[in-house]
């Protein structure tokens, strides 16, 4: 069965902001809660669509993909939510002010929290972007303390159970009809009081390590682009899902070609003879160099476009196109001989007229570098 329409499940325009995405979703989230539609599948459906879609819709890159190419373009980066632990996780923000505190979790969960999300800058060449890369990420990570072995306590110290939460490391509070599961203010979600902090992790129960991890850049990626890793951020507490990474590329300028779009401009100079009586030229692809014919009366600033040389699209089998820009060089210094000729030319030209160049040739570049 194909997938609705994402905008059509939160029933939003195309150009909604986040704002009016955010409020559509929580709308849906309160609808179809679980606790509130026990038993109902139809209903459990609709608050997984619901929450598929709106993780779609407010990721900028994942939202232009979605508006360029529809489902297709996301390339199994929107695979939904396995349950519906997993959605409050990924949206605790959300169903904290739904509820009127953190977590929004289900009654009768022990309260888990989101790790955090982290962002990576990485600078990549112009080739990199266009051809796409692996390349390999150094970074710091948490990871549980094994000194204590993630407990936060010194070894060999005393830990009680917390007296207001009984050990669970949570308290119920209730809101309408729903009974929520909050942290335990005392404890802190441990479930134990601790007498004496573990001397390695000062009590946070982690500490920090640098791991690698490779990323994979899609061809035709621009400048600001982000890549979103869902899981690679900061650990969960108490079992809650762990962050997402989000790894934003800079891309250095090239220079050979100049970048429009998923377009390329590459300039070339050709003498006023090449342009007036023809010739044939060798520019720069991104791959091997190609021969292109330039016509008899070629003019300065005309553009000559081949189609499905520029850059990939993401996610897309299509590519821009290759637009070269002819700049018709004069010479500066001519030999005497040179000058003779030209002065015979002019001669030529005043018993009988040269046909002028129409203006189109202007407004044949505005066009295609318009498309």
């Amino acid at each position: 069965m194909s997938k609705r329409d994402f905008y059509e499940i939160l029933g939003v325009q195309k150009n909604a902001s986040e704002d009016e995405l955010k409020r559509a979703y929580r709308k849906l989230a309160l609808e179809h809660h679980p606790d509130r539609n026990q038993g109902d599948a139809e209903s459990e459906s609709k608050f997984k669509e619901a929450a598929e879609a709106y993780d779609v819709l407010r990721d900028p890159e994942k939202r232009r993909r979605y508006d360029t190419f529809g489902h297709e373009g996301l390339n199994g980066g929107a695979g939904g939510f396995s349950s519906s632990e997993d959605i409050f996780g990924a949206f605790s923000d959300i169903f904290g002010e739904v509820f009127g505190f953190a977590g929004g979790a289900r009654s009768g969960g022990r309260r888990a929290s989101v790790g955090m999300d982290l962002r990576y800058n990485l600078n990549i060449t112009f080739r990199q972007a266009a051809k796409g890369d692996e390349v390999v990420l150094t970074l710091p990570v948490s990871v549980p303390c094994e000194h204590c072995k993630g407990a936060g306590a010194e070894p060999g110290t005393e830990m009680k159970n917390c007296g207001q939460c009984r050990g669970s490391g949570h308290v119920q509070q209730a809101q309408g009809f729903f009974r929520i599961s909050v942290t335990c203010p005392s404890c802190h979600g441990r479930g134990k009081i601790i007498s004496q902090f573990c001397s390695v992790c000062r009590g946070g129960g982690q500490t920090s390590q640098v791991r690698e991890l490779k990323v994979r850049i899609p061809a035709g990626v621009d400048d600001g682009s982000r890549l979103r890793l869902r899981g690679e951020g900061e650990p969960g507490m108490n079992g809650g899902p762990a962050g997402d990474l989000y790894v934003v590329m800079s891309v250095e300028p090239d220079k050979t070609f100049e970048r429009q779009g998923q377009n390329l401009v590459l300039h070339r100079s050709v003498s006023f003879v090449q342009a007036s009586l023809g010739d044939k030229i060798e520019v720069s692809t991104l791959d091997d160099p190609i021969t292109v014919d330039i016509p008899k009366g070629t003019q300065g600033g005309e553009v000559f476009q081949l189609r499905g040389l520029g850059l990939p699209h993401p996610g897309s089998s299509r590519k821009g196109d290759l637009l070269i820009e002819i700049k018709v060089e004069t010479p500066t210094s001519l030999t005497a001989r040179q000058e003779e000729i030209l002065r015979e030319f002019a001669r030529l030209e005043e018993e009988k007229p040269l046909k002028k160049a129409k203006n189109f040739f202007k407004k044949a570049k505005e066009k295609v570098m318009g498309d």
